[in-house]
């Protein structure tokens, strides 16, 4: 004690440790309800918001406060001292909402990767081992600071503690020294506890005084002195509000004892084991990437707090890694690649593409040998030029790049052609773990070599910044090395996974052929598509008249709260699903409401949202018209875990097909100038072939083989009835099921989508397994092989990573189940739809046609017809395509040709 003592007279303000102590729970808790959900959910359906909350108050607590010393504690459960004494404590709390469940441990995974302590001990609540630290840290001399919703806190409060309270959900802070308590309430936070027991708490189910509130429970402290003195003097309290607390006596001296906090839990570390450390920053990276949180500020500002941030060297590219930087002149990199391009080159660039064209302006170079090299393509001079054409050309000169599709896309507009490709370190992630939503250089660097980058990478994933000084030019040849070292890490990483061959047979070849489609591009009519904009903006000007006309005055259709107000106030409809901000109006609603009431505002608002819906889809398409009058969107290999690829700007996958609407805006996407015509070629029912194939169900694949209509077919076999009985509900109900199972829909969801009891749906999945028993059994099958591995794998090897199988919480165990039945049979069918596109593309190049492929959606491959080639290519393309694999039910292409894409429908 004497030391201690010593220790605390010694210190001064400038030296004082500084504590900083947070309420793990209660902050989560306020985050989960200050952020929607629905806008922070992981692939596999598991909700962060609260996570993100917490991580965003926690990074800029420690930013502002500057703590020398930190830790979070959490409740263990409900059952504590305070129950066992009072069963009623907190019992008239709502259930846990299922979407915060599992939220808290994730956070503790992230503080742990921080090296943050974390408390929690059984029998007691965060609040008591809050008290217990702040009591032994304000003896030892430190300066405390306590976060907490919690107003119980507000009693540890002293000269050297201070409670940080959220008044603004996790964004704003309120400081509560002893002088803001005294404003606050008229009270010193001693006599808090004393205050708080006559008030009650209704959030903890603390029964107040009938007529007591904090005006009277304050002015009865402040004359008596304390509790205990009004206790004793009981008597002398006036009125029917003292006698009512005469009544309540035994249940307020309860509460008393409840509000006290315990100080002197025991726990297994004291204050001056709390210091900060340095961060695991690679675990602190793989925590955020694995739940998906890619907000660049929040890491940022997680990064920029961590203790060991000071000690992180910079620019250098990470320990042990030495480069020789050097910015070459004009006239130099020709010696350079003579020296030094023999052996694989790590390759970053800074470039633009948008509309067609584009340009770049920067290009770095690094050797695993330590050579590195930068150079600016404007200043090359004409052997400079020469040299780097080879190099960049020659496909024995291995290159390892990251995202290599966009340095095809844009070379060509130099003159450059891009061959010798050994790695993309963007697929690889992709294939080594397809569940991530963002491929950042930068992240990878951090997680697989544990070296950071600087600067960040941009949006587009194209490195953002300009070689204005040595500095940053060291910058992007340091970027180059990190890719040519995660190409080797990855070598490594692939071949454990069983993807080498996916990554060089199948995604490699298909970046170059995509880099191609997207230079291409697709002609677009554009008078066709602006007369439909406008056709589209009438249509919603109508609705918007027909809207107001059948509630009798105008109002905001696109206003959430007023449409609440008209639906379920002015209206009186049913009621739909309650949530935070009033009952939902979302497309879902609306179709329900229009099915239950005979009120027209519902169908006219459903049309307002399509119709408005199509407009801004075409408007989109007629913003990307390029210069060249042709639209090239750009397509993306690693956005879809199952390995579909998707399409930007435009979004081309977002046209509908099946709507006279949707055939009308592929009516303005036509035949290019000096080609014939277009032709559509895609795979009829290709699911649910994988399905038959990967099942080995006789029953199915002898449907298939038939000949005959698949859903007729099936039907018939379900019903037990002749095909010629099979009616046109009996075939939509068969249709839905079936890609309904290989989507991994549930009873419940068939019996949404059919707008019939569940009851009934599951009756009618049970009779399609009794007939179809071998995709019963393959749908159990694959679940249970994926629990077991942790993964579901295609017929090519693509694996997608489940972990939340085996999950606890189970919302998110049904998720992963449901993309364990799913992935197996969307993968494979996209991994044939790839194979398919690059055998047709080599066809074509191997024979000598001059017709090319411009897209690829869905199922669809899209072509362009040169003069003359049409028969040609229809038979390469159905030969080809036909035999991308071998199925036990066999691929059928479909094909069409048309002067656009809609006349070239099949």
């Amino acid at each position: 004690m004497a030391e201690t003592a010593a220790k605390k007279t010694d210190m001064t303000e400038e030296n004082r440790p500084r504590l900083l102590l947070m309420d793990g729970h209660s902050l989560a808790y306020r985050a989960f309800f200050a952020l929607p959900a629905e806008n922070f959910t992981t692939a596999t359906g598991q909700p962060t918001n609260a996570i993100y909350g917490f991580a965003s108050m926690l990074a800029n607590t420690l930013r502002d406060e500057a703590p020398t010393h930190f830790a979070v504690a959490f409740d263990v459960s409900r059952k504590t001292w305070r129950s066992d004494e009072f069963p009623e404590y907190k019992a008239n709390r709502s259930k846990t909402p299922d979407e915060f469940k599992g939220q808290v441990e994730l956070i503790g995974e992230l503080l742990d990767a921080m090296h943050a302590p974390r408390f929690a001990v059984e029998g007691f609540e965060a609040d008591d081992v809050i008290a217990t630290l702040a009591t032994q840290a304000e003896a030892a001399g430190f300066e405390v600071l306590i976060v907490t919703g919690d107003r119980d806190s507000f009693q540890l409060v002293t000269d050297h503690t201070t409670v940080l309270y959220p008044t603004k959900g996790v964004s704003e802070l309120t400081r509560f020294t002893p002088e803001k308590v005294q404003e606050k309430y008229g009270l010193t936070p001693n006599q808090y506890p004393d205050f708080a027991a006559l008030r009650g708490d209704p959030s903890d189910n603390l029964p107040g005084i009938p007529g007591v509130g904090e005006k009277t429970a304050a002015k009865w402290i402040n004359q008596f002195g304390s509790f205990a003195e009004l206790v004793e003097r009981a008597e002398e309290v006036k009125g029917k509000a003292g006698q009512n607390f005469r009544d309540h006596l035994e249940s307020v001296k309860l509460n008393r004892r409840l509000t006290e906090m315990v100080r002197d839990v025991e726990l297994p570390k004291g204050v001056q084991d709390l210091a900060r450390e340095p961060y695991d920053r690679t675990a602190v990276a793989l925590v955020l990437d694995t739940l998906e949180i890619r907000n660049p500020s929040l890491r940022e500002r997680l990064l920029a707090v961590d203790p060991g941030a000071a000690e992180e060297a910079a620019p250098a590219p990470a320990a042990g890694v030495e480069l020789d930087f050097t910015v070459l002149g004009s006239g130099e990199l020709a010696g350079w690649l003579d020296a030094h391009g023999t052996q694989p080159l790590g390759v970053a660039t800074v470039d633009s593409w948008a509309l067609g064209t584009g340009s770049v302006a920067e290009i770095a170079l690094a050797a695993a040998d330590g050579a590195a090299a930068w150079f600016d393509p404007a200043q090359l001079d004409e052997a400079d030029e020469r040299a780097w054409a080879a190099w960049i050309a020659d496909p024995e000169r291995p290159k390892v790049l990251h995202n290599a599709k966009g340095a095809m896309r844009v070379f060509p507009e130099h003159g450059w052609s891009v061959a010798g490709v050994a790695m993309d370190t963007a697929l690889a992630a992709y294939l080594v773990k397809p569940g991530r939503r963002s491929f950042a250089l930068d992240a990878l660097s951090v997680e697989y070599l544990g070296r950071e980058l600087a600067p960040a990478a941009a949006a587009d994933g194209q490195l953002a910044f300009g070689a204005e000084d040595t500095a940053e030019a060291e910058a992007l040849m340091s970027q180059a090395r990190a890719v040519l070292d995660l190409g080797t890490a990855f070598e490594e990483r692939l071949a454990e996974v069983g993807a080498r061959e996916l990554l060089h047979e199948v995604e490699l070849p298909t970046s170059v052929l995509l880099a191609r489609l997207e230079r291409h591009g697709i002609a677009a009519d554009r008078d066709h598509l602006e007369a439909l904009e406008q056709q589209f903006a009438g249509a919603v000007q109508q609705a918007v008249k027909e809207a107001h006309a059948s509630v009798g005055h105008e109002f905001n259709l696109g206003s959430p709260k007023q449409l609440q107000e008209v639906f379920f106030g002015e209206l009186n409809l049913p009621k739909t699903k309650k949530t935070k901000t009033g009952y939902t109006t979302d497309a879902d609603a609306l179709a329900w409401l229009a099915g239950q009431t005979e009120h027209e505002l519902p169908v006219i608002m459903l049309r307002h949202r399509e119709q408005a819906r199509l407009r801004s889809t075409v408007e989109g398409l007629i913003k990307t018209v390029a210069a060249d009058g042709r639209i090239h969107t750009t397509f993306s290999q690693t956005v879809a875990a199952t390995g579909r690829l998707s399409s930007t700007d435009p979004n081309l996958q977002n046209v509908p097909v099946r709507t006279d609407e949707g055939r009308a805006i592929r009516h303005g996407f036509v035949v290019g100038e000096g080609f014939e015509a277009l032709m559509t070629a895609d795979y009829s029912q290709i699911e649910l072939r994988v399905m038959a194939h990967l099942s080995e169900d006789e029953g199915l694949i002898e449907a298939f083989a038939s000949g005959e209509d698949l859903h007729t077919t099936v039907a018939s076999q379900v019903f037990g009835v002749e095909r010629s009985a099979v009616d046109a509900e009996m075939r939509r109900k068969i249709k839905a099921m079936s890609y309904g199972l290989a989507y991994g829909l549930s009873a419940f969801g068939l019996s949404q989508q059919l707008g019939i009891d569940p009851a009934e749906a599951r009756g009618l999945m049970d009779t399609y397994f009794e007939r179809f028993g071998g995709v019963r059994d393959y749908l159990r099958r694959v679940v249970d092989e994926a629990r077991a591995t942790g993964y579901t794998e295609t017929m090519l090897g693509r694996r997608r990573y489940l972990p939340d199988l085996n999950s606890d919480n189970r919302q998110r165990r049904e998720a992963a189940e449901r993309m364990a039945l799913n992935a197996p049979i969307q993968g494979t069918a996209a991994d044939i739809v790839k194979v398919a596109m690059l055998d047709v593309d080599r066809a074509l190049t191997e024979a000598g046609l001059a017709s090319r492929m411009l897209l690829q959606v869905h199922d669809e491959i899209v072509l362009e017809l040169a003069p003359g080639e049409r028969d040609r290519v229809e038979a390469l393309v159905r030969e080809r395509m036909s035999q991308a694999v071998d199925l036990r039910a066999p691929l059928d292409v479909s094909v069409g040709v048309g002067q656009d894409w809609d006349s070239a429908a099949h």
